[in-house]
């Protein structure tokens, strides 16, 4: 007889290492993190301890929740490995890290953060336009930090380079409670 483990369901959480300077960043990575937890979904992210990845998986932490840190070995010598995780994987590279994180979760959720936060959300709706998965892709556009890229995008989609249905792929809430929403919708 074999017995089946219930998968769970968990959400990719990208975002940056940094606090940023407006409070409100701060605020709505913790608010994510308890989101996460009351809403019985596993958290995949950094496995850093620092910025709004230190802030969204210890509120997910203190919920309850699985968390699972996925780091480059080079980042864990810079002392931001969070040490209190469910999981800790360290990998080689940052495509390594990219790759295991899109393996282990079912949607993406970007709150604000710099070069590598828009990376990697950029990676994650290229490969749903190439239709390497159809897991969501949502911005939490806190404090309207996302607007200049959403403009960018627009302008895109009018300059012919990117088509309005692949537009579409990036989806945009306002904050933790209506991004978690829109995942749940599709990864139920």
């Amino acid at each position: 007889m074999t017995v089946q483990r219930k998968i769970s369901r968990r959400v990719a959480v990208y975002c940056g290492s940094a606090d940023g300077n407006n409070p409100a960043f701060r605020a709505e990575a913790t608010a994510l993190g308890t989101a996460i937890a009351d809403a019985g979904l596993g958290l995949v992210y950094g496995g850093a301890c620092v910025g709004l990845m230190g802030a969204v998986a210890d509120a997910a932490l203190a919920g309850g929740a699985e968390v699972i840190g996925v780091l480059p070995d080079v980042l864990a010598g810079k002392e931001i490995a969070h040490d209190g995780l469910t999981q800790l994987e360290l990998v080689s590279t940052m495509h390594e890290r990219k790759a295991r994180m899109a393996e282990l979760a079912d949607a993406f959720l970007v709150l604000p953060g710099g070069y590598g936060t828009l990376e990697e959300l950029l990676e994650a709706v290229t490969w749903a336009q190439l239709r390497l998965h159809a897991k969501p892709c949502i911005l939490i556009n806190t404090a309207g930090y996302w607007d200049g890229l959403l403009a960018f995008l627009d302008t895109a989609v009018e300059a012919g380079f990117l088509k309005a249905k692949n537009r579409k792929l990036l989806r945009v809430a306002g904050n933790a409670s209506e991004a978690l929403m829109q995942a749940a919708e599709s990864i139920a």
